[in-house]
């Protein structure tokens, strides 16, 4: 069975309409769906086929909105039913590679499920409720489009849950009002509690955050995020829900959430009845966040697209340096990319509030051992200008090795060209970056390259000459993907080789060069070639030097096992790369 499947997790939004007007609704006025069509289910089958057919599989379909529950009865069954046999015709794809196999979620504020509930009943439908708490609040906040309350309505609603098998659970969103009436929460969890069959050790406390045209709700400090946690656990430790104060009532910042992603354009999406994507119900309607049209860009371009975006809004607000020693960082990933610029800060808003949990819950959260590694590997992927001021120390060559190394060196003229920082200069669009050998320098430089940039290289003159036939040596590229594969009878785990290429020195020479002292080669549609071939998951690596510096090498390697056991991985001048397939897409 083929495992080269990327995995996402899919919301659909059949319906921007709603039969609710939250006051403090972050769609607003995008909650009035006047549609007729039948695009509901075609456009769910159209992207899935369409994501199938590139190799990319959702994993979880789950139905967001608007409000799903304002589709009719027939368009409702249609697309649940569509969702249930999914998950039934992928189930060893989805099984194969270690996913559990659902059931239809649905995400909804409850007003309207009696409408379905022989539907809900048939396919065991999983229910996402939301819920303001305390009551007194939902009752003044979550009205309906005529202002008329909805508590009622919703608590007989749930009644008509009990005799379905599936998950029942609801959420509720605290802001600073909600959280200055916490003793009216602590009474309304424990009636729902009582009287309810929702399973209130699955509830989700979600953090509110506020833009700056909010007027209505204000966000907790962090100092009340931390007090509001602190009070839930002194009221509800050692009762009967225990459990929930201890996972699921926090479980917004924990590894199986977006926010566990370093990227999270590379697995979470929202896509629209009209096609359009966006990265979560978050970034909806937002531009900063839209990945493209399902009908009108191609899937590499949508993933692309979602890979950049949300690389650019972690970057716009840069990398906090509190980060670099949280042993939590493995956990965090400095926070959501849309909040993080909502506030313009550079790590997660909910920070304090997320170490007290991790520190509370040590067997579930345990503290990086291999901290520095780890964030050196996130800053690699998502801040890759400056990860190489953070590479591990122990991963560096030992003083010792270096010192006997750099002797061998020096005592060999053709070896010194071999490992010189200085012959290799390559220019990146308006960036230089003075090439050096991967086994001597201590630290890693890597690059994004996407198809506008212009790549050029710099040869230092005197070098393609210093062999006893110049028209016979040749510039050698070697690329290599940051895949790994076995090489060799030794079993050898190395980067795949993608391709090796020579230019001769004569056509090098006649090329014009605004560098003093340098030849100068363009290699941009040369490396365009191969894009196509590389990773897209790991830093894929460009090494350079001459065909007579090469055969030097392994002369060397040949004759001194010294030198070979220290330099058995290449040693030739490199750059590591990503590569970003990015087309802007726009509304």
């Amino acid at each position: 069975m083929n495992s080269d499947y990327k995995f996402i997790h899919l919301l659909y939004v059949p319906t921007m309409n709603c039969n609710m007007q939250c006051k403090y609704c972050y769609l607003k006025e995008n909650t009035i769906d006047l549609k007729q069509d039948d695009k509901y289910l075609k456009t769910l089958k159209y992207a899935v086929n369409k994501f199938k057919n590139a190799n990319i599989i959702p994993f979880n379909i789950s139905l967001h909105g608007g409000e799903v529950t304002t589709l009719s009865k027939k368009d409702f069954k249609d697309i649940i039913e569509y969702i249930s046999n999914y998950y039934k015709d992928n189930k060893k794809i989805l099984e194969f590679n270690n996913f559990k196999i659902g059931e239809p979620h649905i995400k909804t504020n409850l007003y309207n499920i009696d409408k379905h509930i022989d539907t809900i009943k048939e396919f065991n439908v999983s229910i996402s409720g939301s819920l303001d708490l305390p009551f007194s609040l939902h009752d003044e906040f979550r009205v309906t489009k005529g202002n008329k309350k909805t508590l009622n309505k919703i608590l007989k609603n749930i009644k008509l849950l009990e005799n379905i098998p599936n998950k029942k659970k609801v959420s509720a969103t605290i802001f600073k009002e909600h959280y200055n009436r916490i003793e009216e929460i602590i009474k309304d969890i424990k009636y729902l509690e009582k009287n309810t069959c929702l399973n209130m050790n699955d509830f989700n406390f979600m953090i509110g955050f506020v833009s700056e045209n909010d007027k209505l709700l204000h966000a907790m400090s962090e100092d009340e995020q931390v007090k509001f946690y602190n009070r839930m656990k002194k009221e509800f430790l050692g009762t009967s829900l225990d459990y929930g104060v201890k996972n699921t009532w926090f479980a917004e910042f924990n590894p199986t959430y977006c926010t566990n992603c370093d990227n999270c354009g590379e697995k979470f999406f929202l896509l629209e009845r009209d096609g359009d994507i966006y990265s979560c119900v978050r970034g909806q309607k937002n531009p900063n966040f839209y990945y493209g049209n399902i009908y009108k860009n191609t899937v590499e371009e949508i993933m692309n697209n979602a890979r950049i975006k949300i690389f650019e809004n972690h970057n716009k607000v840069g990398f906090n340096s509190e980060c670099l020693n949280c042993k939590y960082l493995y956990l965090c990933k400095t926070g959501c990319p849309f909040v993080k610029n909502n506030y313009n800060i550079n790590k997660s808003y909910t920070c304090r509030l997320q170490q007290e949990i991790y520190k509370d819950n040590q067997e579930l959260y345990k503290q990086d051992e291999n901290n520095e590694e780890s964030v050196y590997m996130y800053l690699s992927k998502m801040h890759p200008s400056i990860a190489q001021e953070y590479y591990p120390q122990e991963n560096q060559i030992s003083i010792d090795n270096m010192v006997k190394l750099q002797e061998i060196i020096k005592q060999d003229k053709k070896l010194k060209n071999i490992y010189d920082s200085n012959i290799f200069i390559l220019k990146v669009d308006d960036d230089e970056y003075n090439l050096e050998s991967q086994i001597l320098k201590n630290r890693r430089d890597i690059i994004y390259l996407t198809e506008k940039s212009k790549i050029k290289l710099y040869i230092r003159k005197g070098v393609l000459e210093d062999c006893d036939y110049p028209v016979n040596n040749s510039l050698y590229i070697m690329l290599l993907s940051g895949n790994l594969v076995q090489y060799g009878d030794e079993n050898r785990t190395k980067q795949e080789h993608i391709m090796t290429h020579q230019i001769y020195t004569n056509t090098i020479t006649k090329n014009k060069s605004d560098k003093k002292c340098y030849h100068c080669i363009d290699i941009t549609n040369l490396i365009a070639l191969y894009y196509k071939d590389i990773s897209n998951e790991n830093p894929n690596n460009l090494f350079f030097t001459t065909s007579e510096l090469r055969d030097y090498h392994y002369t060397k390697q040949k004759n001194n096992a010294y030198y070979h056991i220290q330099a058995i991985n290449l040693p030739f001048q490199n750059i590591e790369f990503f590569y970003i397939d990015y087309k802007e897409v726009s509304k």
